[in-house]
């Protein structure tokens, strides 16, 4: 069992008169967290404490605050099998994918600290006898809400690109993952000077108390209701907003490809993490051509996954966070069959304790249907045969959201044509995951708004002042 503590301007168990939340292991139902949760007054007094302590990392130098961040990181590193293993406890990832994204958010770490310093202002052409120039400064007080999907390696970047730039920090960790939350935040602390990290626990009333307050920038990571909430919130408030919201991301499988290559990176992009990725293969858009031989290829490897708890070694396909979102992901699929859809593979709610889901091939779907149109965050792959690529493309973009999409195809002109027209953050080709480092993306419509990763997040923790000195009264200097 992890007992979580709250930080607050320093000090280590302050706060948590709003009761107690526990989290239990999605593998056995087992309790592994108890969790204090914060009242509004608590947060009140976590962003004033935060506000107190802004002036002064602010005008911390840039190398200095790049120094801390390596320290950071090296502490992080250090506590990876700790942090691993809160990771599968509370949400059931597998251990080897847990640890992966431990190290993941280490790396991110190094990337700022190593990038912070180097990125400055520029000089204006103004007057001779003037000096005109663009300069970044820390905008204050960042509030920070992280999902529990990947919890450390997304925390790192919000929590690196914040501090690294001159903020403060206040981190609510998601109620699913809040021992992993805490684990983290105790690692940085180490590292960080008193006062400059704040977290705060609970559930959704916490994380709405303090997109309320009187912050400078609200980031968050999760579902478009709650980033749509914390917009609404910010717009009171005037506080800047980061959201990386929920997708519906297509996959096309273009006529001419192997469908059995085609078939393996399918079931890469929906089964992996139990389909519980930001950029999950969602729904798939199969050219007629290939799509008997590329169907029957996925629902082999649906049904080769090996099932179990994250913590078993060779486990592939974990259990679902818990039964509120397997209930979610099943009644899509339920509601799919009834409309006339097949499953092909899985699509069934198994016996026994915990949140486990198969993985789950639905044929015979159709573009309208709900577990189509809409985000599953599970194990599902939904396939909607097509006559032509225009067909496909013209479905793939037909969508509320805009995170990523992936094109499988052997012709160079509709790739050229899925990433011109695909109005989506990310467009991958021929490939489901994958990418060279540092990249950077603009989420679009639901699915969010500014940039959640790669340098350029480092801009939108800072504010660009503009400076015009001139000596006094017209001479010169």
């Amino acid at each position: 069992m992890y007992t979580v503590a709250q930080l607050v301007g320093g000090v280590w168990g302050a706060g948590g008169d709003g009761g107690e939340l526990v989290v239990r292991d999605p593998a056995d139902d087992s309790p592994v967290s108890t969790v204090p949760v914060a009242t509004a007054d608590e947060v009140g007094k976590a962003t004033q404490a935060a506000r107190n302590a802004a002036a002064q990392w602010a005008a911390t130098a840039p190398a200095e605050r790049a120094a801390v961040l390596h320290r950071a990181a090296d502490a992080v590193a250090a506590a990876t099998e700790e942090l691993a293993a809160a990771v599968t406890a509370e949400m059931g990832k597998p251990l080897a994918d847990a640890r992966g994204g431990v190290e993941a958010g280490v790396g991110t770490l190094r990337q700022y600290a190593e990038l912070a310093p180097l990125r400055g202002g520029r000089t204006l052409n103004g007057e001779a006898d003037a000096l005109d120039f663009l300069t970044p400064q820390p905008r204050g007080v960042v509030a920070a809400i992280t999902p529990w999907n990947d919890p450390v390696a997304v925390s790192c970047g919000l929590l690196g690109a914040a501090l690294v730039t001159g903020n403060v920090v206040l981190y609510k960790p998601s109620e699913r993952t809040p021992a992993t939350g805490w684990l983290l935040a105790r690692a940085l602390d180490q590292a960080l000077p008193t006062g400059v990290l704040s977290l705060l626990t609970g559930g959704p009333e916490v994380g709405a108390a303090l997109a309320a307050q009187d912050v400078d920038v609200v980031a968050h990571v999760g579902s478009t209701a709650t980033g749509r909430a914390i917009a609404a919130a910010a717009a009171r408030t005037g506080a800047k907003v980061l959201l990386e919201n929920g997708g519906s991301d297509p996959l096309i499988v273009d006529a001419g490809v192997d469908p059995l290559w085609a078939a393996g990176q399918a079931a890469m992009g929906a089964f992996a993490n139990a389909g519980q990725i930001c950029v999950a293969v969602e729904r798939i858009y199969v050219h007629r051509e290939v799509a008997g031989d590329f169907v029957a290829a996925l629902a082999r490897h649906a049904e080769a996954l090996r099932v179990g708890p994250g913590r078993d070694p060779g486990t592939e396909l974990g259990p679902l966070v818990d039964r509120r979102h397997r209930d979610h992901v099943h009644g899509q699929v339920a509601a799919a069959v009834a409309a006339g859809a097949r499953a092909l593979v899985g699509g069934e709610v198994p016996d026994g304790p915990g949140a486990f889901y198969p993985a789950t091939v639905v044929t015979d779907c159709r573009h309208d249907m709900p577990l189509v149109r809409e985000e599953t965050f599970g194990p599902v792959a939904p396939v909607v045969v097509v006559d032509s690529f225009d067909e496909a493309l013209r479905c793939a973009a037909d969508s509320p959201y805009g995170l990523a999409a992936t094109v499988l195809t052997a012709s160079m002109s509709h790739a050229q044509r899925a990433w011109r027209e695909l109005p989506v953050g990310t467009v991958k080709v021929n490939a489901v995951f994958g990418g060279a480092p540092g990249g950077a993306a603009h989420p679009r419509r639901a699915s969010g708004q500014g940039f959640g990763y790669g340098p350029e997040l480092l801009d939108e923790f800072t504010a660009t002042k503009a400076v015009h000195i001139e000596a006094p009264g017209g001479g010169h200097w």
